[in-house]
């Protein structure tokens, strides 16, 4: 008889049964109720730092691959949930293996599906394997809720201007528990209070950042103040007192408001909990109404009136006050597409102000004088329409036949066709048709019974050594598709590329400023200024 072992521990720890306790007492329950089985007959398949919430485990998935090929009769676990807390999985699973006639037996509750009694217990048991899972997921998740109404920082990345501290409470049938409060970082708070000063004045986030860079104050980790980083710092409730103002702004918010009027002081700021919805992806952030606010044991820096103000202006400075700004001009050709030469950056399109303002008159900035004015970057301005129309008239010489660009074109399409003439996906189906028939054949030959146990290990070896081949031919087939596409659309590309250049001469002037953009991301590598010159480099070349 043939045996697989499977074990599973969730972490790396000396709490448990551990991988060799678990693959050890599976083994005594093997010799003891099969006395004949020999150590030879057992495969181990063992994982350890993975959790039972899914099957995406390594060993598991090659134990699965390894019951098609190898067909053992029992598969036997130390625990019921060292396989699946899912109900739907271990089902699956069950129902696999009762199709093959392979008997599942977990020797902590002594199931064996090989009975009919112990397969009705064993769906039972993975039914409150499951619910278990989520009641002790659903309860963390309450006690947390509940730690946060005590106003306790519940831990993960400090706010800029705190640091967590650890203290003990007594808080349950006189168990000592431990809870973290924030606790001032002075030199931090100092830039906090700039940046909520500063934006009161100039109502401008982009305006704050210019001034924190002036004054060279930097970040917790020492790079300057991204522009989303200040607005995080503005929008956290953590830097509002908990008065009165504050009770009534969350109120009308509808947010769960863990405080009276007669909690309200000019003491403790608040915390908030909540804020985002860790079963979805990325942690999506949540509206207001969803939000836990609670009174901290910190100190506050902003009064509720003036953080109410704050969030305010941020709302009222975004088009419509529900969707972001128009992120795209529509009148610079090249915004995004030049790089500045003294710092790397981007620049971008901004139009000049004064009472002759209009979309003719526009300069490209580099990104990181737009942020922070010259103290980060002095490169002289560009006229906008100046570098647009220089760029398109060096566009129309480039197309004349006489630059060599047609036959580089014409050579690039030929190398892509002797790529693609041949079609070596037919050779590799053909192989893999091969392989599986002489693995199917070898499979019935095992079907048949009688057979010596050195032949049955020697198909079987077999077997395992065609199923890796044709896994390595199917993803080298995979891989030759995606090329075959790949230059499928290159050539494409290359045809498209031709047909606007030759013409371009004659309708480059109708071209909107869009379609005249993907032009230039077609031929020009990269556009470079350095304050005097404008360097415009081809793709190929």
């Amino acid at each position: 008889m043939k045996f697989f072992i499977y074990s599973r521990k969730s972490v790396y720890t000396g709490k448990g049964e551990s991988i060799e306790n678990q693959i050890e007492m599976c083994r005594q329950y093997i010799h003891t109720k099969f006395p004949d089985a020999a150590d030879t007959d057992i495969t181990i398949y063992e994982d350890e730092g993975f959790s039972a919430k899914n099957t995406d485990r390594p060993q598991f998935q090659q134990m699965l691959r390894d019951i098609k090929s190898q067909k053992p009769d029992y598969v036997v676990c130390y625990r019921l949930d060292r396989i699946s807390r899912n109900v739907s999985d271990f089902s699956s699973l069950i129902e696999d293996l009762n199709d093959r006639s392979i008997s599942f037996v977990c020797i902590k509750e002594e199931f064996d599906t090989s009975k009919p009694m112990g397969k009705a217990m064993m769906y039972i048991a993975s039914v409150f394997a499951q619910l278990e899972r989520e009641t002790i997921a659903e309860r963390v998740r309450d006690n947390m809720l509940m730690l946060a109404r005590t106003g306790r920082w519940l831990g993960g990345t400090t706010p800029t201007g705190y640091t967590s501290e650890k203290q003990q409470e007594i808080i349950i049938d006189g168990k000592v528990k431990t809870s973290c409060k924030l606790k001032d970082n002075p030199e931090e708070l100092t830039a906090v209070d700039t940046i909520f000063e500063k934006f009161l004045e100039m109502r401008s986030i982009s305006g704050v950042s210019k001034y924190l860079i002036r004054q060279g104050i930097r970040s917790r980790g020492g790079a300057f103040f991204s522009l989303p980083g200040i607005k995080d710092i503005l929008q956290n409730p953590v830097y509002c007192i908990a008065d009165m103002d504050a009770l009534a702004y969350f109120r009308e918010l509808n947010s769960d408001v863990c405080f009276e009027e007669k909690d309200c002081s000019d003491k403790y700021g608040l915390l908030a909990y909540n804020k985002r919805d860790y079963k979805k992806k990325h942690a999506p952030r949540q509206s207001a109404d969803k939000w836990i606010i609670a009174i901290g044991k910190h100190k506050g820096r902003v009064s509720g009136k003036k953080w109410v103000a704050v969030q305010n202006i941020i709302a009222d400075n975004i088009p419509t006050g529900k969707k972001p700004a128009k992120m795209h001009n529509d009148y610079a050709l090249l915004s995004g597409l030049i790089y500045c030469s003294k710092c790397g950056n981007r620049m971008f399109a901004k139009q000049r102000s004064g009472k002759s303002a209009n979309p003719d008159l526009y300069d490209y900035v580099c990104s990181s004088k737009l942020r922070g004015g010259t103290a980060l970057c002095d490169c002289q301005n560009i006229g906008g329409r100046q570098a647009d129309d220089m760029v398109c008239e060096y566009l129309t010489r480039y197309t004349d036949e006489s630059s060599g660009i047609y036959r580089l074109l014409e050579k690039l399409r030929q190398e892509l066709r002797g790529q693609t003439q041949e079609n070596p996906l037919a050779g590799i189906d053909a192989q893999i048709k091969k392989y599986s028939g002489e693995m199917d054949n070898l499979v019935e030959t095992l079907s048949r019974g009688n057979l010596g146990e050195a032949f049955v290990q020697r198909v079987n070896a077999k077997i395992t050594e065609l199923d890796q081949t044709i896994s390595e031919l199917t993803r080298e087939r995979e891989r030759m598709q995606k090329d075959a596409l790949l230059a499928s659309d290159k050539e494409m590309q290359l045809d498209m590329l031709a047909g606007a250049l030759s013409s371009l001469k004659k309708h480059l002037p109708e071209l909107s400023v869009y379609e005249k953009r993907t032009l230039v991301r077609l031929l020009v590598q990269k556009i470079v200024w350095d304050g005097k010159d404008l360097h415009i480099f081809m793709d190929g070349e």
